[in-house]
């Protein structure tokens, strides 16, 4: 949300910015069960990535990178949708508020932290979008989840929802990349560019599935005889 939209944002909404500036501290501040949910999400994740290296010899994620969504971000959203500005409105409506962001090195390890989270009691995964399988017309590929994790306050528990992308490091490469291309052509990238694009993202698929039928090879060549030269 740059400054011309915070002033749209108040003067249709008959507040001056002074006024605004103190509700979203009293955003943040209700809005911090999210960070709670994000430490229960990143202690989970990590516990994960050292059973599954302690077992398998591989750790399946790389990187993990977490975010809670600006309150002016979420008032934007709730305003494109149409919906009144609230925190309630924000909790039941806005389901990225929390998110995080997991790097793997291969596509197969995206599916095992998939399933590793299923297996979860206390997770519910309320919605998936796999955007690997089905990219998107631009190329890009990641795999969404929508989880709903509890929240042990001293008053009680709530559930919270938290979007996880789950991505090789290839995807990540040019998502990140595409993303300052989309907003330093101000959303309007040419056409030639999103040519190109699309074909970096398509490279990007082609070297995920190279370097997986490698890790196959060696997996494979390990479990015979790890004395064995790879051929």
């Amino acid at each position: 949300m740059n400054i011309k939209q915070i002033q749209s944002y108040a003067s249709e909404n008959n507040f001056n910015l002074d006024d605004l500036s103190n509700e979203l501290i009293e955003w943040k501040n209700n809005l911090i069960i999210y960070r709670f949910a994000l430490e229960e999400v990143n202690t989970k994740l990590k516990i994960l990535n050292e059973e599954f290296q302690f077992i398998h010899d591989h750790n399946p994620i790389e990187h993990i990178k977490s975010r809670i969504k600006d309150p002016k971000g979420i008032m934007l959203k709730l305003h494109r949708k149409e919906l009144d500005i609230s925190v309630d409105n924000a909790k039941k409506h806005i389901h990225d508020i929390a998110g995080v962001r997991i790097t793997c090195s291969f596509l197969s390890d995206i599916y095992d932290i998939y399933e590793m989270l299923k297996r979860q009691n206390d997770i519910k995964i309320v919605n998936v979008k796999d955007y690997i399988k089905n990219p998107k017309p631009n190329g890009y590929k990641s795999l969404h989840l929508i989880i709903k994790i509890p929240v042990y306050l001293s008053n009680g528990v709530e559930e919270v929802s938290v979007e996880i992308q789950i991505r090789t490091i290839a995807m990540d490469f040019w998502a990140s990349l595409e993303h300052k291309i989309y907003y330093k052509f101000d959303k309007g990238i040419p056409e030639h560019l999103l040519i190109e694009l699309k074909e970096a993202a398509d490279s990007a698929h082609e070297l995920d599935n190279k370097m997986k039928k490698i890790k196959d090879r060696v997996d494979i060549v390990q479990s015979v005889d790890k004395e064995e030269p790879l051929i």
